[in-house]
C-alpha cells in the first residue's frame, strides 16, 4: 500500500506512518471500491472516534477520519469520500476544482474498523456507480486522512501534497494514484 505523508510542521510523533490504497473489488456484480487505511502509531495520543451507527454525517474531516478523492483521467469533476473510525461516512460529488459540491447520499459503504496495538485499520467497500456514474477506464485517486491528537491538534496526510504552504486535498496536484478498471 502506498504511504501517506505529513503536511508541513504539523506532524504528530505520535503517527509513525499511514498507508492507504483504493482497489477494484474482484468478482461479479457492479463494479465497486475497496478503500483501505492502516494508522500506525501511538494510538493512545490519538481522538479516536469510538464505533457506533454507520450513518452519513458532516464534517467528518475535523477529526480523525481517512479521505479519498476520484475522478475520471481527464476529467473536471470528482468525488470525495470521507470515512471515519467510528463507521459514519460522507460522499460529495464536484463539477471542478472546490466547484458545484453537492451530497452523494446513496452509497451506504460497507466499513469495517479494527483496532490492535499500535495500528488502526479501515476497510470500506463501495458502489463505483453511485460515485463516478459509469465506469470510466481509468481514474486518478488522491488518498489523505486527518489525524487528531488528544489536544485537539490536527495533522493532515496525503500521497501528494502540492501546495506546501497549506493542505488542500482537492488541490488538482493530489491526484497521483492512477486505477484503471
Amino acid at each position: 500500500m502506498p504511504q501517506l505523508q505529513a503536511h508541513g510542521d504539523g506532524v504528530a510523533s505520535y503517527v509513525e506512518r499511514i498507508d492507504a490504497s483504493l482497489d477494484w473489488v474482484a468478482g461479479p456484480g457492479p463494479p465497486a471500491l475497496a478503500a483501505r487505511f492502516r494508522l500506525s502509531g501511538d494510538l493512545a495520543q490519538l481522538a479516536i472516534p469510538a464505533p457506533g451507527e454507520a450513518r452519513r454525517a458532516d464534517g467528518l474531516w475535523r477529526h480523525t477520519c481517512f479521505e479519498f478523492f476520484l475522478r475520471p483521467r481527464g476529467a473536471a469533476g470528482y468525488a470525495e469520500v470521507n470515512l471515519a473510525p467510528s463507521t459514519e461516512w460522507a460522499a460529495y460529488a464536484f463539477s471542478a476544482y472546490r466547484e458545484g459540491m453537492t451530497a452523494i447520499d446513496a452509497i451506504a459503504p460497507a466499513i469495517e474498523v479494527s483496532v490492535s496495538p499500535g495500528a488502526l485499520a479501515l476497510v470500506a467497500q463501495l458502489p463505483l456507480a453511485a460515485l463516478a456514474g459509469s465506469p470510466a477506464a481509468s481514474f486518478e485517486v488522491a488518498l489523505s486522512a486527518v489525524v487528531e491528537a488528544n489536544d485537539g491538534t490536527l495533522s493532515w496526510w496525503a500521497l501528494a501534497h502540492p501546495d506546501p504552504q497549506r493542505p488542500d486535498f482537492h488541490h488538482p496536484g493530489s491526484f497521483v494514484h492512477e486505477i484503471r478498471y
